[in-house]
């Protein structure tokens, strides 16, 4: 039976697969072009590859939390308070750290942007971080 437009036929492809998966399991580049390959992290990038970050963690830097927080929320939920971005947070599936830290901030108080909720978060005594600590 023939699969559409692929110009390779099943056994080709079969056997396309057997040749590479020495290669894919080597764990080495499989390029043979240097400037082919990805390039690894910089110094300066946001260390959010240790996984979820938390307000109050070892790693939690003003701009990595500013960065989780732009990546789950968006532009579209500020102006809001503490209760509002609660509960995007939860129907986003953020991490339950992260939830809990904005669920404690004052509730009176309302963030205009992400920068003005990750420096409430990440500056010690406002209330972000009293329970981390």
């Amino acid at each position: 039976m023939q699969r559409g437009s692929d110009r390779l036929s099943v056994h080709r492809d079969e056997e396309m697969k057997h040749e590479l998966q020495g290669l894919l399991r080597s764990g080495h580049p499989t390029r043979t072009e240097e400037w082919n390959d990805p390039e690894p992290t910089a110094d300066d990038d946001p260390e959010i590859w240790r996984g979820p970050v938390a307000p109050g963690s070892s790693h939690a830097s003003l701009e990595s939390v500013r960065l989780e927080l732009a990546r789950i929320l968006g532009r579209s939920s500020f102006p809001a308070s503490p209760s509002e971005l609660t509960g995007v947070l939860r129907r986003k599936n953020a991490p339950d750290d992260l939830v809990d830290a904005v669920r404690d901030l004052p509730r009176s108080t309302r963030y205009p942007n992400v920068q003005a909720l990750a420096e409430a978060l990440t500056t010690p005594g406002s209330g972000g971080q009293e329970g981390s600590r």
